[in-house]
């Protein structure tokens, strides 16, 4: 039987990960995995995030499996932090913690076709990759809607707008909260009152993918689009990721959220319980442990938030620094988007076959759209890849 499967296309990040690795210059730079790096080019572990796994050490006294929508301090934790304190006494909140923001948005995605099989997902070009394999391997419906103008380096809020007037009720409308992936652009606020608008007079329902609350503009600025959202719209569901501002990656750390009417929160929550028991019976709870410890003891809290906000704060100087130097080495303002852009991605508005002598001339790896993980810099490296970018739009023009 299993020789009848067909062969999966390879992963174009892991793939160009591989081909990084295989690379056996000296002064080669990644770019292209989504993963945060500090100077040294390691992703490290959080000082409260050990220490929270001491505690759990010493203290947790089971290893028993918590409920099928996870660990109840870790949701109602995450959830104050995402929609603001005291959020989860609403009675029009249900939770789910999930494997991942992957899982979270899986878990959205499936919840939503069980309610309607003939529905469109509405996403933005561009977006995550992984949105667009999850959805074709779910068997749903898409559709793109406008939402990055390459030549201005900004939302094409207008072609947004006129795109997304085609969703109706019954279809999802896929946005990212913050830090948009891959490009790095984002709505202002009120931008995104304009989207709410179009948004609830289409009768969709929104899915906030969150995977990067706090590497954009702090922690509070970078809910501010998803608490917009979530006060506007009747039904919105929330996929959020902890991997990034925790660190916390391999422990695969999620939430689920949904506001609905509340006479309806019941039957959310059973059906992401009953979601949960066909796909792995019960969540993983060590990250939600790490989580829930930090975020509730005011120490480790504060020692979390002053390294996160040092993250925040090293990426937005990288994207000072590159901006500056491109500028200077190309002689042109061209660049300067990617100091007014968010989070871990930018596009740098390459060919492919510029992208590529990047990679074969230069050992500078990134995606074939150009898009760059910032975090993969440092100092020394931004006036490498600057001279690399100037040189290489040089010789083509």
């Amino acid at each position: 039987m299993l020789e009848q499967l067909k062969a999966q296309p390879a992963d174009k990040i892991l793939a160009l990960t591989e081909a990084f690795r295989a690379d056996e210059r000296h002064g080669k730079i990644d770019l292209g995995v989504g993963v945060y790096r500090d100077a040294y080019g390691l992703t490290p572990v959080m000082a409260a995030v050990k220490e929270a796994e001491k505690r759990i050490w010493d203290e947790q006294k089971t290893k028993a499996y918590t409920q099928l929508v996870g660990d109840a301090e870790y949701r109602t934790a995450l959830t104050d932090m995402i929609l603001g304190e005291g959020a989860v006494q609403r009675a029009d909140l249900s939770s789910s913690a999930s494997v991942g923001g992957t899982g979270a948005v899986h878990l959205a995605l499936a919840l939503a076709r069980a309610a309607n099989p003939e529905l469109t997902v509405y996403y933005s070009d561009p977006t995550w990759p992984n949105h667009l394999t999850i959805l074709s391997s779910m068997g749903i419906r898409h559709q793109s809607y406008r939402y990055f103008d390459a030549e201005s380096g900004t939302v094409d809020l207008t072609g947004m707008l006129e795109d997304l007037q085609q969703a109706k009720a019954g279809d999802v409308v896929l946005l990212h909260g913050c830090c948009h992936n891959p490009t790095g652009a984002n709505p202002t606020l009120e931008q995104w009152a304009q989207v709410a608008q179009v948004v609830k007079e289409s009768g969709a329902t929104a899915l906030i993918d969150l995977a990067y609350q706090g590497f954009g503009d702090g922690l509070e600025q970078d809910a501010a689009a998803t608490r917009l959202l979530t006060g506007a719209l009747d039904e919105v569901m929330i996929a959020a990721s902890c991997s990034k501002n925790f660190g916390i990656y391999r422990e695969r750390t999620g939430l689920l959220i949904a506001k609905t009417a509340e006479a309806q929160q019941g039957t959310v929550q059973a059906n992401m319980a009953a979601q949960n028991r066909q796909a792995f019976s019960f969540p993983p709870d060590h990250g939600a442990r790490i989580v829930s410890t930090v975020l509730t003891d005011a120490g480790l809290r504060q020692s979390w938030t002053e390294e996160l906000e040092a993250v925040r704060l090293g990426m937005l100087e990288l994207r000072a620094q590159l901006s500056a130097a491109l500028r200077e080495e190309t002689g042109s303002d061209r660049f300067d988007f990617i100091a007014r852009h968010r989070g871990m991605f930018s596009r740098l508005g390459l060919t492919p076959e510029q992208v590529e002598k990047l990679r074969s001339e230069y050992g500078i790896y990134m995606t074939g759209d150009s898009r760059i993980n910032i975090a993969g810099l440092n100092r020394e490296t931004v006036p490498v890849l600057a001279k690399a970018v100037a040189e290489v739009i040089r010789r083509e023009g």
